[in-house]
């Protein structure tokens, strides 16, 4: 075997982790990317329908998360004067979590006065 074959072969075996390592954190960024997305659309659902006095908002909004695969979701809404305040909390779906798998999106909006 040649100098230039082995060079070659250790290259390789240098960079093709290293290539593997960077192709899957963009994948798993893009999976948290997308979660904090579900998670703003399940906290602004939660704050529309509630802003219109909806009974079933929290439960709407717990249907999109899980639809997004938002995991551990947890939804709190509060009434502060003339304004709604949405919380979602929920995971991630990271195979590998670092600590960045909780995710936290809120939702502001005024209520709505139905006459």
């Amino acid at each position: 075997m040649s100098q230039r074959g082995v060079t070659e072969s250790t290259q390789w075996a240098i960079l093709a982790p290293v290539f593997l390592l960077l192709v899957l954190g963009l994948v798993q960024l893009g999976v948290w990317l997308h979660a904090r997305t579900v998670a703003g659309q399940a906290a602004a659902t939660v704050a529309d329908l509630s802003s219109y006095g909806s009974p079933d908002a929290t439960a709407t909004g717990a249907r999109v998360a899980a639809k997004g695969g938002l995991e551990q979701v947890s939804i709190q809404t509060a009434v502060v004067g003339d304004v709604i305040v949405v919380t979602v909390t929920g995971r991630a779906p990271l195979f590998f979590d670092i600590g960045q798998g909780l995710i936290v999106e809120k939702a502001v909006l005024p209520r709505e006065v139905v006459r």
